[in-house]
């Protein structure tokens, strides 16, 4: 699963075949002990984020909702990935 992007100690990843669990797009954040899944309205499908991260993880997804389904839909067709710009 590669890193999306990295701002903060909080790692994004987004996995190439993954899609019968969740059922739709969505992508995997990390921080410290903790990691959750969250689709591209950052609503948490999976896991738990500290407060504080999940708020920074809100604000980011919603700035680069566009570049997320477009990286989405490249993954899955093309297998392949680009990198996002972190929250800065």
């Amino acid at each position: 699963m590669p890193i999306v992007s990295q701002f903060y100690g909080i790692i994004v990843r987004m996995n190439f075949n993954e899609d019968t669990k969740h059922h739709k797009a969505h992508l995997h954040a990390y921080y410290a002990e903790y990691k959750a899944v969250f689709d591209f309205n950052a609503n948490i499908l999976e896991g738990y984020f500290p407060n504080k991260q999940k708020k920074m993880l809100e604000v980011w997804i919603s700035i680069h909702k566009e570049e997320l389904e477009a990286l989405w839909k490249t993954m899955r067709t093309h297998n392949d990935f680009f990198k996002i710009n972190p929250l800065q």
